[in-house]
């Protein structure tokens, strides 16, 4: 229909809904009849019979033209259907009828200036044509949908809302004309206004779809979730709609209440199971609850649905990788590039499911190619820096988990030079890879520096205060966060960084005592389930093995697939030597969450070794000590595996290093009880072999 905003393509304007339907004008759908008696009044302004007819034949012609241009467009027909108009116009200048049709034709034919110039004179003459300024909104409207500057679209929408106005106060009660005037209101940041246009349409229809789904989604953009949730549920129980039921969900996940979103998707599902973004919707919602398997089967199914979407392959790959299903995670990944050869997106996930297969360099060889290739292109565009960071980002941090922090280093020197942004980004990241290489006066030269240069960067300062906590600086560390503390909700993280610093100092009580302060602020799960785990681990290292059991199971009757509680819960049963096979199974759930994390699999090492399973044990540390070959504990462990074995060799070896990592260790981390364990153990098997050496007696029997 020529009137309808239906047909309308609005690229880029996201809140110009196409559904919703702009009145046609009954003239403009058929070929008026012919005027008959005192009707030609109605229609025509020419008194004169003879023209009468004759401009009702140009009309109709024009309109026969017209017809023809909209099912075959071809410009041959626009340009006869445009001519005829303008000689049944010139025949009858007073014709309001012929003037629409003319404006409307240029309109159709993408001359857009004439259809202005053509509807702002029906309007000199008409200010009360509402067809004409509809008209007019309509030309701004596709016109915004063309445009590419954000400017050039602002100047639109604000000679559209200015013609809607004028309709609004035309005619109080066209709905149409409301809701595209209050979805301009939003485009153009006037909440308030767009808030009281849709409250005076709810006032009158509080079950029309379209308008509380428009308010709904005003008010998320507000961050007003819990009204959008009052406003949608009434309307959703009484009238049943796919797209309200959808707008709810989302409006549950604002909330974090991803369960609630997940039924409210699933009834969107049951109302329009065409609908793709309907499982969208869920399969975040379940992902959001860690329900992988479940979030993959939908993605699945929109792959279905939509099978050039790339974007369902790389959610696909990425469920797949938090299931630790690798292999599958590539293939989706690599049906992702087919799609979309050059996509970052895909180009991240792929780097990632590489270093997830323990496959660096194939990690850093994709991500290096597309920096090239991005390096290579001759625009400077906003998107090329900013895709440019990301990668940086990804391969400086890729570097660094393989060990080569000089490699890191440079890369993060490459993405501080491409702008302020990126450079406070880059001084994080520096810091982060200074203190990871154990070289603590760079990390805190770096983090001085940073906090100088970028004095409002909360993390940044919470970085240095950490690095001082470190140090062995607790009261500076302490004092420096105490004065990020800013009586907000943000607060509880301050307090467990806080909590972290007394722990690694020893000073438990300290500890205990801001942990307390903390459970009083928080309100999230995720935030309960940290504190518990925190006070888990105090308990823990002062030996108080019930209460830290008693936290760890709070975290766990929550979320049980807490990996590092899983991890610290199994271990410290492990390194009691109790309940031994609880323990294994406990550690072997966190590595079925995290296969890559050498910290779990040294865990599970020391639970075979306590079980004197020292095969087994020998396996897990020998796969640990080549993840992070850095970590004291870990080649202590493998060492103590060898020596029970009567590898007294390979245990000298692995203590010596543990010993070297010790002394490269920073000082909160230093444990002199450990090192004194292991410079007595290393004593022992050095006298052994050289006893063996002296007296020739048979080494130990190695098994």
């Amino acid at each position: 229909m020529r009137n309808s905003l239906r047909s309308i393509t609005l690229a880029g304007l996201p809140l110009l809904a196409a559904a919703l339907l702009w009145p046609a004008c009954a003239a403009a759908q058929q070929v008026p009849a012919a005027p008959q008696g005192n009707s030609a009044a109605q229609n025509y302004s020419q008194p004169d019979p003879a023209k009468r007819a004759e401009a009702f034949y140009d009309f109709t012609m024009g309109h026969l033209n017209e017809v023809y241009y909209l099912t075959s467009n071809q410009s041959s027909y626009a340009d006869a259907a445009i001519d005829f108009y303008k000689k049944a116009y010139a025949l009858d200048p007073g014709s309001s009828l012929i003037a629409e049709h003319l404006a409307e034709m240029y309109y159709e034919a993408r001359r857009v200036r004439d259809a202005v110039l053509e509807a702002q004179s029906l309007i000199q003459k008409d200010p009360a044509s509402v067809s004409a300024r509809k008209l007019l909104v309509r030309i701004y409207l596709r016109s915004m949908g063309d445009s590419t500057g954000s400017s050039g679209q602002q100047d639109l929408a604000t000679r559209a809302v200015e013609q809607l106005e004028q309709i609004m106060r035309l005619d109080p009660k066209d709905e149409e004309s409301a809701l595209w005037l209050a979805h301009l209101y939003r485009l153009r940041g006037e909440s308030s206004k767009a808030e009281n246009v849709l409250h005076g349409l709810l006032s009158r229809n509080p079950n029309d779809e379209a308008v509380a789904g428009q308010e709904a989604e005003l008010l998320l953009e507000q961050n007003r979730a819990q009204e959008a949730i009052s406003l949608l549920e009434g309307i959703v129980k009484r009238s049943p709609s796919g797209h309200l039921a959808d707008t709810l969900g989302a409006a549950y996940s604002q909330l974090h209440d991803f369960s609630s979103a997940e039924q409210a998707y699933r009834k969107a599902i049951e109302l329009e199971a065409d609908e793709p973004d309907h499982y969208r919707g869920l399969a975040e919602a379940l992902s959001s609850q860690a329900k992988f398997a479940d979030a993959l089967a939908q993605y699945q199914h929109l792959s279905v649905m939509e099978p050039d979407e790339p974007a369902n392959y790389i959610r696909m790959a990425e469920m797949n990788r938090q299931l630790n299903k690798l292999d599958d995670a590539e293939k989706n990944i690599l049906e992702a590039k087919r799609r979309s050869p050059g996509s970052l997106e895909v180009v991240f996930n792929e780097a990632q499911i590489y270093a997830a297969q323990g496959r660096t360099e194939d990690a850093i060889r994709v991500l290096s190619s597309a920096v090239t290739s991005l390096k290579s292109q001759s625009t400077a565009a906003p998107s090329t820096r900013r895709s440019l960071a990301v990668l940086y980002e990804q391969l400086g941090r890729t570097y660094r988990d393989s060990g080569n922090y000089t490699a890191a280093l440079n890369t993060f020197a490459e993405l501080a030079q491409l702008g302020s942004e990126e450079s406070q980004r880059a001084a994080l990241q520096v810091i982060e890879t200074f203190r990871l290489a154990r070289d603590l006066p760079h990390a805190l030269e770096a983090a001085d520096r940073a906090a100088a240069q970028f004095p409002q960067d909360r993390e940044i300062h919470v970085a240095r205060a950490l690095l001082y906590g470190e140090k062995g600086d607790t009261d500076v560390a302490v004092s420096q966060l105490r004065e990020l503390l800013a009586r907000s909700s943000r607060d509880i993280e301050v307090y467990l960084d806080i909590a972290q610093i007394e722990q690694q100092s020893r000073r438990y009580a300290d500890a205990e005592a801001i942990l307390a302060q903390a459970a009083g602020m928080a309100v999230r799960d995720n935030e309960r389930e940290m504190i518990w785990f925190m006070f888990g681990a105090v308990y823990a290292r002062q030996k108080k093995y019930a209460l830290a059991e008693e936290q760890f199971k709070k975290v766990l009757s929550v979320n049980p697939r807490s990996a590092p509680t899983l991890n610290y819960y199994g271990y410290m049963l492990a390194d009691q030597g109790v309940r031994l096979p609880e323990a294994t199974e406990l550690i072997k759930r966190a590595i079925a969450e995290d296969p890559a994390s050498g910290a779990y699999l040294d865990s599970l090492g020391w639970a075979y070794y306590k079980q004197e399973r020292l095969a087994e044990a020998e396996d897990s540390l020998r796969q640990a000590a080549a993840r992070d070959h850095s970590d004291p504990t870990i080649l202590e462990h493998l060492g103590d595996v060898y020596f029970k074995r009567g590898k007294l060799d390979l245990a000298q070896a692995q203590w010596e290093r543990s010993l070297a990592e010790w002394q490269k260790e920073l000082p909160a981390e230093i444990e002199p009880d450990r090192i004194a364990a292991v410079e007595s153990k290393l004593a022992n098997v050095k006298r052994l072999i050289a006893q063996q050496k002296t007296d020739g007696s048979p080494r130990p029997r190695q098994n």
